[in-house]
């Protein structure tokens, strides 16, 4: 009990109870959940170096174990606790630059209190430069100063934007020719550049390149780049090997729960482990997809996949050698996006000798680029004619 300015007894309000929580996500997106008894009110501010989050609460009990929020995904660091009389803090010390693109209060369903809930989404280190040297400290309104990431590709929004994916990089070399010398990470990229340049050339048409130099991003990070830049369009390069040296040719994946056949399962389990083998791999759980209209987005996205998948084919046929059978689907996670077509196209097996030739020869690649830009042109008029 404390006295009131007239000396009469005040009772101190009890604080907020936070009787739980959660974290998922990879290197690119992660979500923390704090359950709470009632619904608080709270801030949003930014510190750098190191880069971290902080969340001011009213006062408020932690009844839940620290490992509940065990750091994950974008955060390296998680700390929480009672500042002083009237305020508590969460602080997310985070591995890169972040910003959360969602943050809010919302009811429980089963009228259990309220969650405090927090997306955070990777972000440019220009942009957090900016966000940390924008933001005040004094405003009680900074939570609401959440929203969208800024896409870093300034296209107009006539501009047909199509992201173009340099599979692997860094520490991750994928694929040895069998030369022992050819690594499938500088095959990728050298198309990848010539690529984009061809597609920039186009008038309407817009490419970017994911990565554009010998570095490692996750499949999340690639997913996640396209769809912060909005990307029409999205296209991972690769050039796999097979146990089978004999198969070769070029080959177009679409996303699928289940694999068209057991080559396609095999290329996209090896696919899906570079993040593995680059020792960045979260077990996140894909959020249940709650929303039907998200649910219908993904299975238009499906559609337009399948539709860019048949222009390549058929841009391909009797250009480009190509594999039986040539479109495969299989669960590719650099293909999850669900609101970006996205294709994988495999450009041919290192693991076969004519087709390594063929992918270290530039007049070869020149073609593949023509035929593939050629595919996307014909793509985009028959989304504008179909009043996309």
């Amino acid at each position: 009990m404390v006295l009131g300015p007239f000396g009469a007894a005040m009772a101190v309000a009890d604080p907020l109870l936070a009787y739980g929580a959660r974290i998922a996500g990879d290197d690119a997106r992660t979500r923390i959940v704090v359950d709470m008894d009632r619904e608080p009110t709270f801030t949003v501010h930014y510190l750098n170096n190191p880069v971290r989050v902080v969340v001011d609460l009213p006062a408020t009990a932690f009844g839940f174990p620290a490992s509940d929020l065990k750091p994950t995904g974008l955060f390296k660091d998680i700390r929480f606790g009672t500042m002083d009389a009237d305020s508590a803090r969460i602080v997310l010390t985070a591995k890169k630059p972040v910003k959360l693109v969602m943050a809010k209060t919302q009811a429980d369903e089963n009228g259990k209190g309220y969650r405090l809930v927090l997306d955070a989404e990777m972000l440019p280190a220009e942009q957090f430069a900016d966000l940390v040297k924008q933001q005040n400290w004094t405003s009680d309104d900074t939570a609401k100063d959440v929203g969208a990431v800024e896409p870093t590709q300034k296209a107009d929004p006539n501009t047909f934007l199509v992201a173009v994916d340099a599979g692997h990089g860094g520490i991750d070399a994928g694929a040895t020719g069998t030369d022992g010398v050819t690594q499938e990470k500088d095959i990728t990229l050298a198309f990848a550049r010539m690529f984009a340049d061809k597609l920039n050339a186009q008038p309407g048409i817009k490419a970017f390149l994911t990565r554009d130099k010998d570095q490692y991003l996750s499949l999340s990070e690639r997913v996640t780049i396209a769809r912060q830049n909005r990307a029409s369009l999205f296209i991972s390069i690769h050039a796999d090997t097979l146990k089978q040296k004999d198969i070769r040719g070029a080959t177009v994946y679409t996303i699928s729960d289940k694999a068209s056949d057991r080559l396609a399962s095999e290329v996209a389990d090896r696919e899906n482990n570079s993040d593995q083998i680059a020792g960045t791999e979260t077990k996140a759980q894909p959020a249940a997809v709650t929303d039907i209209l998200m649910d219908l987005t993904r299975r238009e996205t499906q559609a337009f996949s399948i539709s860019l998948a048949q222009d390549v084919l058929t841009s391909f046929n009797g250009q480009i050698s190509m594999i039986n059978n040539p479109h495969r689907h299989a669960g590719f996670q650099v293909l999850t996006a669900p609101d970006v077509p996205s294709i994988l196209l495999e450009l041919g097996f290192l693991s076969n000798k004519d087709d390594e030739k063929l992918l270290l020869d530039e007049t070869w690649r020149q073609k593949v680029a023509d035929r593939l830009t050629e595919a996307v042109k014909q793509y985009r008029v028959s989304i504008i004619a179909n009043g996309g």
